[in-house]
């Protein structure tokens, strides 16, 4: 694979001047054209060590205008970042649309290391190629733009390349003692690269495999293929608006659905006696339970979706009443500020993953593609339809890094939902809760109750299944919910004893 970047490939000084110039005006030119297009543009600066990515990185930021672009180096994983699942760090720096992020250190950094040190095995590496898949492919589905570039060195021109540096005084600083044990795990560090890059290498996203022994032409090769690249990807986008109007949009989901909502006991009822000694048994031994799972650095993540008035709020306050208000937040999701619809999504919900042992609680969630943006026609269908398999593979990164995950859907019937906005018109204190926009919901209650269904039936997983909560009676509701939680908390407590 790498005999293509050891040919001796050079460029000399006079060319490379004018090449340069030339380069430099194109490359703003198109970077201007794409302040106005609706994706980003995420470059992967990788190699050996010596094969001349910083040099390359520099000439970037030289050529480029540091206003609408960002370099991204991402060494060890802070403490931070490993109380969060792997790829939150890589998330939560992402570039806005319109923009150019450049990652120096990637995802692909720490599993090529893992299994070059031989911390990892070929099964281990496997599974972490294809996460890194699947997360390549859910920003390209989005129509960012993907751009890697890996800098190669033979192994004679890394020794010379390292020893040129370590000459220099104003370069020695450079070549660390872990640049020196490379060297004797070069072979290892190939035969991994090489695997890794065979792997990860798609349509969508292939690898650009660079000659790193001479600065110049690797700069300019680097610079000329970003440049094609995003000439390409603008013109792309420009044709595909110019045709959408032309093309049908693809089918609508063929799932049969079976009622799972209306098949609910909404008669469900308690007593204002029982619920008063009920929520006062589960709040404290939620108290407890939370307490615990914060020493022991387990987190939980609960997603309260419902219909308008269904008492999401209220079974939220009854939750957090029993627990630690420093170690835990509530995140109400209403439609995505400017700076969120700048980003994918998921965006949005990857920044507030919780820390070790805390929980973060969303008042709506991510399923609002597959909800209100797919009944309101906010998401078109291909969109939304998508998202199913990338909600699934979200939440698997959650439960993968041990977070709990519970999800909870307050189901109540119309009748109940039109007594409560009465209610709520009534009293000062609620009335900012009620709108135009909720009446105007209750016209597409099938729509919804479609989706609803859906939803469940295709994001409901053994590892993260749905909870359907009769709400009618707001008692029966919140207690429903608490002792739910605290049943989660022990059985993730029980297993890791």
């Amino acid at each position: 694979m790498f005999e293509v970047a050891e040919l001796g490939h050079t460029v000399d000084k006079s060319a490379y001047k004018e090449k340069s110039a030339q380069l430099r005006t194109e490359l703003l030119t198109i970077q201007n054209q794409l302040r106005g297009c609706p994706f980003p543009v995420i470059i992967i600066i990788s190699g050996v060590d010596g094969g001349g990515k910083g040099e390359v990185i520099n000439k970037l930021n030289e050529w480029l205008d540091p206003h609408y672009m960002r370099t991204i180096a991402l060494s060890e994983a802070s403490d931070e970042e490993r109380e969060r699942p792997k790829f939150w760090r890589y998330w939560r720096t992402l570039p806005s649309k319109g923009t150019i992020g450049v990652y120096v250190g990637s995802w692909y950094s720490d599993p090529i290391a893992q299994r070059v040190y031989q911390k990892s095995d070929d099964n281990t590496l496997q599974a972490e190629l294809n996460q890194i898949n699947q997360l390549e492919e859910l920003l390209t589905n989005d129509n960012a733009l993907i751009i890697k570039c890996w800098l190669h060195l033979k192994k004679d021109m890394q020794v010379k390349r390292l020893k040129q540096l370590a000459k220099d005084p104003a370069t020695s600083w450079r070549v660390t003692d872990k640049d020196r044990q490379h060297l004797g795990l070069y072979d290892d560090f190939i035969s991994v690269a090489e695997n890794v890059l065979t792997e990860t290498s798609k349509a969508a996203a292939p690898w650009l495999i660079v000659e790193g022994s001479d600065n110049r032409y690797s700069s300019l090769t680097v610079g000329q293929h970003i440049l094609e690249r995003i000439r390409r990807h603008i013109q792309r986008h420009e044709i595909t608006v110019l045709a959408s109007a032309d093309l049908a949009e693809p089918p609508a989901s063929q799932v049969e659905q079976y009622n799972l909502l209306d098949a609910l006991d909404l008669s469900l009822k308690l007593e204002k006696s029982s619920y008063r000694k009920q929520l006062e048994k589960y709040q404290g031994k939620l108290n407890e339970l939370s307490r615990h799972a914060l020493a022991a650095k387990h987190s939980s993540i609960l997603v309260f979706e419902g219909w308008d008035a269904a008492g999401k709020g209220g079974a939220i306050r009854r939750l957090t009443e029993s627990m630690d208000a420093r170690h835990y937040q509530v995140i109400s999701i209403a439609a995505p500020t400017d700076e969120e619809r700048a980003h994918h999504y998921l965006w949005r919900f990857w920044r507030h993953i919780p820390r070790a042992g805390k929980v973060t609680i969303y008042d709506r969630s991510w399923y609002g593609r597959v909800l209100v943006e797919r009944v309101e026609g906010l998401a078109k269908a291909e969109q939304w339809q998508r998202a199913y398999s990338e909600i699934i593979n979200f939440e698997e990164a959650m439960l993968a890094h041990g977070i709990v995950i519970m999800k909870f859907w307050l189901h109540i019937d119309r009748d109940e939902q039109l007594e409560r906005f009465k209610r709520r018109e009534q009293i000062s204190y609620k009335q900012f809760k009620i709108t135009d926009e909720d009446y105007r919901n209750r016209e597409k209650w099938s729509d919804y109750q479609k989706a609803v269904n859906e939803m469940i039936a295709r994001t409901s997983t053994s590892k993260s299944p749905w909870l359907l909560v009769e709400a009618n009676d707001k008692y029966h509701a919140r207690v429903k919910v608490i002792k739910a939680y605290c049943e989660a908390l022990e059985k993730m407590l029980d297993e890791h004893n």
